[in-house]
């Protein structure tokens, strides 16, 4: 079999690994491991981003009294994510392979050290031999700290890791110009950088037992193949859908996000996924937008500044807007909010955000 990638995250949602009652597909469970353990075979590393634990939960425990909803996602989430994590290492164990459980909230992506510790966690399990079962702590997370599901952690985890591509199973077949229901609504098999879709188009439904939509999907999907990564969406539902879209001697129906040749650096990926965490922002003039724009590898300066917003220290998170409000990127702070107060528009050598860690839209 000749693969099209070695390096690739797989993501499966909650409506894949989850029956009409709420129970966990246990059969499907085992042909999505059956499917890792094949490529795994042929020399491809895995890391898997698994949903489930809450629906898992949820048909385990009935409550026993109303719950606010962080209460009982915390309760079924605790519950379920051992039954999960258990089945899995059963079956991985079937094929004579380790799997291993690690649980991570957004939190953790916000501190540059922590995320390079949580990438050196998995690198050493990868090269044990050992596959990452991935999901979002949801015991520890708070509403406002949560994922917007777990499309957004597989983004991040495929970004962070370097992976070449990230694969994610859902219960249709990919990006459609509809609903999958409407008989008008047609299935996109590719999407290049730049193509104009109409977005509003995009069904904007939610899975039944999870926190995601097509929308999430399609706009992660578009983020990392800007930052040079392959992003296939297919249904996981369906017989050997992961091995079909990684044979490049098969061609199976699903969407094709087509990465951009420019890859990213390490910090920019970091930072492509850091807007949640920004302590502050900075408006710049026209004459530092242009030269942000174009071709060249350039430096925000104090002196192109015209407004800063919010408290923040050296080494934090900043947004860069124009001055029209338009999001132009994000970058890390070389001085602190109130440094940058008093030199703001004048002209000192040391730039605001240096190139390298300035991440333009």
């Amino acid at each position: 079999m000749s693969l099209l990638y070695n390096k690739i995250v797989v993501k499966v949602g909650s409506n894949v690994l989850t029956r009409e009652d709420g129970m966990l597909n246990v059969t499907m469970m085992a042909h999505i491991v059956d499917q890792i353990v094949s490529l795994r075979k042929v020399g491809t590393q895995v890391i898997l981003v698994s949903s489930g634990a809450v629906a898992a939960g949820r048909a385990e425990v009935e409550l026993q009294r109303k719950l606010d909803p962080v209460s009982s996602r915390q309760l079924w989430s605790a519950v379920g994510q051992v039954k999960l994590i258990n089945r899995y290492a059963d079956l991985f164990h079937e094929h004579g392979i380790t799997c291993a459980q690690v649980l991570t909230t957004k939190e953790n992506f916000s501190d540059r050290l922590h995320y390079l510790n949580m990438r050196n966690c998995m690198t050493t399990l990868l090269e044990n031999g050992v596959v990452p079962v991935v999901n979002e702590n949801d015991t520890i997370s708070v509403t406002e700290l949560m994922f917007t599901d777990n499309d957004e952690l597989s983004g991040l985890i495929t970004s962070m890791m370097d992976m070449e591509a990230l694969i994610i199973l859902t219960n249709v077949d990919g990006v459609y110009t509809g609903s999958p229901d409407d008989p008008g609504s047609q299935l996109i098999p590719s999407i290049f950088q730049g193509e104009s879709l109409d977005t509003d188009a995009i069904s904007t439904k939610k899975s039944n037992f999870g926190r995601g939509g097509m929308l999430t999907k399609f706009k992660i999907a578009s983020k990392l193949a800007g930052q040079g990564i392959s992003v296939h969406i297919a249904n996981g539902t369906k017989v050997n859908t992961l091995v079909n879209i990684l044979n490049s001697k098969v061609k199976a129906v699903h969407t094709h996000f087509v990465p951009s040749l420019k890859k990213s650096s390490g910090v920019r990926k970091w930072l492509a996924h850091s807007d949640d965490f920004a302590k502050g922002e900075v408006t710049i003039n026209d004459g530092a937008r242009q030269v942000l724009l174009s071709d060249k590898a350039i430096s925000l300066l104090l002196i192109g500044i015209t407004s800063i917003v919010g408290f923040f220290k050296e080494g934090d998170i900043v947004r860069v807007k124009d001055i029209n409000g338009e999001l132009l990127g994000l970058g890390k702070a070389s001085f602190s909010s109130d440094e940058a107060l008093r030199e703001m528009g004048g002209k000192k050598s040391k730039p605001f955000i240096h190139y390298d860690y300035l991440y333009l839209l």
